[in-house]
Parts: C-alpha cells; structure tokens; sequence
C-alpha cells in the first residue's frame, strides 16, 4: 500500500485521531512507532518513516511507543470493510485463525497458496500473515500481562506464541521491556475482578453516536442471550475454545470492554468480535461526508455524528435472525427465537462452561457473580439447532426448514458466514436456497460479512424514512435513488432506519 508522505506528515503534525490505524509513524532516531495522534513532539521530516501496518514497523527493527500505545490503535477501516483477500485475510487473522490453524489454515479458508497469500500481504501491509499474527499475540500478551495475575508462562501460552522464550523475545523486541517490567506498571491501573476476567479499552476513531449503537442492539437484545441495561450492553459469546461474557460500555474516546473468558486464548477473537459488533473499526467522518452531500440526509448527519453499522458476533446467528424475522415485526421475532433458544439453553449456559475450563474458577465464584451475568448463554451453534424437534419452531414449516438448510450448510462448511468469507458467494450460496431472497441475503451480507454497501429497498422500516425525510418511498424507485449514497449504503439504510 501506497502512503503519500506529505499527507501522513501533516496527519502527524496535527495529531489527528482520525488517521490512527491507517497507518504508523516511524521515527528513526529513538528507534519507536506510535499512531499519528501521538502527543510527543512531532519528529523531524528526515527522521520519519512511514508503515501500513503495526507488523511492518516491528520488521524494521521499530519497538511501540509506551506514551501513545500504538498497538492498542482502531483498525484501519480499509481492511473493515473491503471484500478483497487482504481485507478477508485482516478480519480472519484479528480472529486468531493464524494461531489456531496456521497459515496454511488461513490460506486454506482463503482458498490461495501460502506464497501467494503471502506475496499479497505483502505488497500491501509491509508484511507476511506471521508478522501480521505475531503483532496481535504481543498486544494480547501485554494485555494479559497489565490486566490479569496470570503467570508469565501461562501468558505465553494464552496468548499463543509456541513457547516462553519467543514470548520473552518477541515482547522484548516490540516492547522495549521485558515481561517483568511491563508488569511492574500493573497496580497503577484498575485491576479486573474474578478469575477468567479481564478489562480493557477498545479504541475507536470519533465520532460515535453511542446512544444511536445501544438503542440499535436494545430493541433487538434476546432474553438470556443479552441485553442493555444502564448504558452498557451484555451479551454472552461462543469463541473457539469456550464461552464468555462481555460488558461493553461506550465512554469518552473509547468503549470499556469487561470480558469474563473460559478460556484466556480466547481473548483475541473476543476483542475482534466485540470490535466487528459495535464497528468501532469504521471512518465515521467518510460515511458521514458522504451521507451528508444528500440534501434529505445532511440534518440527520448533522444532527446525529457517527452512527454505526452494528455487525455480529457470529454470522450464523445473524442469519437466523434474519429468517425469523421475514414478514414480521421484531418484537413477534424475538419472541420467536426466545422460545428456539429455551429449547437449546441447556447445553449452552456460559457460567457452566466457564466453571468448567477454567482454571482456579471455583464453584463459590460462580454463586458471586450477579445474578444477570449467570442467566446469559451463548447463542446456540448450527449443529444444536440442527438436533431440536420440530416443535421448537413456532413458525411456519417453511421457515423452519429454511433455517435446518442454512444451519446444515454452515455446520457442513459449505456456507461461510464468518467475517473472513467471500462476501459475493455467501449471498450466492444464500439465495440459492429455498426461503431467501434478496432481503435476507442482503441483511445477512450487510450486519454478518461487514458489506458497507447493501440497500434493503423492500424493507419496510427503510420505505418509512425514506418518507418521513421527503425520498422516493417504492422500492425500485428509491435503489436508483440510492446510487448516490454509494459505497456507504449500508449505513444510510441505519440513518433510514432511525428516521423511521
């Protein structure tokens, strides 16, 4: 990827949060990174270097600036949001698939060779998806080191690096510091509370309408599985190696994240997957700047900064969201799928599994926890619903067998819904089965694979605003209409949304 030089200087010289995660800042003689925000002194232009990604500065030899904690910076949006390979491969090694799988498992997801995969990274991040992988294992690891009493040996692990002496080396190279003393700063900062609990602050690129993002998720929260109460949204996950809960609660500059985990190498799939839900990785200021050049949208983007594309968490749910919710309202859905997941709750109770894997959690702890934390569960898998009867379908025998073929599909891997899939063949294996047309498919490609771009025409909360803000209200007329809303349709059908 190409950086212009004198566009990032000036981004640095004025310390503008909004090009954090689009690229890092160099400075050859201290021998640091750090985001463009960086409130130090703003180094000499001979000094400077510029890199697309964290991994790269690490490859040159740089080490992450304590001051502004470059590692800890928003995502660059470009790999949020496009359907390539890179942005494909970004969203699945942030899930932790290199650590899990290997690269050969992410090329094999990909569909690519490890050497082409690898020659296109790159060209356009500066660096290989082991580089990529090995940045987000240091971060997790210091996160594990300054928020948790975790041993460092047990930190190398969670964290998921091979052995402790690349642990010690690697934290040492992109650090400066030796674990040891990345940890001697632990008591200056609020310490997380309960074994398998972790606290951490989840940066995101201003502005944020937070309000807009908890009345989204509230008015579509299912009982047991989350809910918003008191400015903070709950909700329980299923990761790789066990289940968790997550607090989130937006604040000024960033969202507080409480993340209760069964399992600590869960904790980079979690921070992604919390990151993807409230789009924290988006440039609100080009969605927002292109809105805002319709006359029928600049007063609500004007009077309402920063409103996001809420994502999932799991794309298979958000798909069975979407059936259940054909031709009804969202209150006669989630009354639907709350009777689905009773039939399903007994094998998913978070706090049974975290009892279960973790260790030093013991069975006083679990009784400790507030009440509302020990009711969640996970959203059940496309296998579990595969094994309920029928009566736990209170719709129609069509739906209901539209949604056994999609959860065979996910379960047999024929149908990738996951953040890392190809966008243009999921909607394509989507519609070609029976019970999904264009509204679902595209719902699903818009909130599960992350698609900025998706108009819902025949929606019909998208025909009342467009009403009540003076558009074109028939569905053939206003997608023509909406040409002009592209790349960011997708988050004009929320502003429509809410003008409804």
């Amino acid at each position: 990827m190409e950086l212009d030089f004198e566009r990032c200087y000036r981004a640095v010289d004025s310390r503008d949060q909004r090009f954090d995660g689009w690229f890092y800042t160099g400075v050859t003689s201290t021998g640091i990174y750090c985001r463009p925000s960086c409130p130090a002194m703003t180094p000499k232009r001979q000094n400077v270097r510029f890199f697309p990604s964290a991994a790269a500065a690490q490859g040159a030899g740089l080490r992450a600036c304590r001051r502004c904690r470059p590692d800890a910076a928003p995502g660059s949006p470009q790999w949020d949001v496009r359907a390539d390979v890179v942005g494909r491969a970004m969203r699945l090694i942030a899930d932790g698939v290199v650590d899990r799988d290997g690269v050969p498992g992410l090329a094999a997801r990909l569909g690519y060779t490890e050497r082409h995969l690898h020659r296109m990274l790159r060209a356009e991040l500066g660096a290989g998806p082991l580089a990529l992988a090995r940045a987000q294992r240091a971060q997790t690891a210091r996160i594990l080191i300054e928020t948790t009493g975790l041993g460092l040996a047990e930190v190398a692990f969670a964290a998921g690096f091979g052995s402790v002496r690349q642990f010690n080396d690697t934290v040492r190279e992109v650090y400066g510091a030796t674990p040891s003393e990345l940890r001697v700063g632990r008591a200056r900062r609020p310490a997380a509370s309960g074994a398998g609990t972790i606290t951490l602050r989840l940066a995101y690129r201003p502005p944020l309408h937070a309000s807009a993002l908890l009345d989204f998720l509230a008015l579509r929260a299912l009982p047991g599985v989350e809910e918003v109460r008191d400015g903070t949204y709950h909700r329980a996950l299923r990761l790789p190696h066990g289940a968790a809960t997550v607090a989130l609660t937006p604040a000024d500059g960033h969202v507080a994240a409480t993340l209760r985990l069964a399992d600590m190498r869960d904790l980079a799939p979690a921070v992604a997957r919390c990151r993807r839900l409230l789009d924290l990785d988006a440039d609100p200021v080009a969605a927002d700047g292109a809105l805002a050049e319709d006359p029928a949208l600049a007063p609500a983007v004007a009077a309402e900064p920063g409103v996001r594309l809420p994502h999932a968490v799991d794309g298979f749910e958000m798909a069975l969201r979407a059936i259940a919710t054909q031709q009804i309202s969202l209150r006669s859905a989630r009354t639907t799928l709350t009777h689905l997941l009773t039939a399903t709750a007994a094998d998913h109770l978070v706090d049974h599994e975290v009892v279960a894997s973790s260790p030093g959690v013991s069975q006083q702890q679990l009784h400790d926890q507030p009440g509302e934390e020990r009711r969640l569960r996970a959203f059940p898998s496309a296998e579990k619903v595969l094994s309920v009867p029928d009566e736990a379908f209170r719709m129609p025998g069509a739906r209901r067998e539209t949604i056994r073929a999609v959860a065979r599909a996910v379960a047999d891997g024929s149908l990738d819904l996951e953040p890392g899939g190809d966008r243009e063949e999921a909607v394509r294996r989507l519609t070609a089965l029976p019970g999904i047309g264009p509204w679902t498919a595209g719902y699903v490609a818009m909130r599960a694979l992350g698609d900025p771009d998706v108009l819902l025409p025949t929606d019909l909360g998208v025909r009342r605003g467009a009403a009540a803000l003076g558009l074109p209200d028939d569905p053939k007329t206003l997608d023509a209409y909406a040409d002009r809303w592209r790349p960011w349709r997708s988050y004009a059908v929320i502003r429509l949304w809410r003008a409804a």
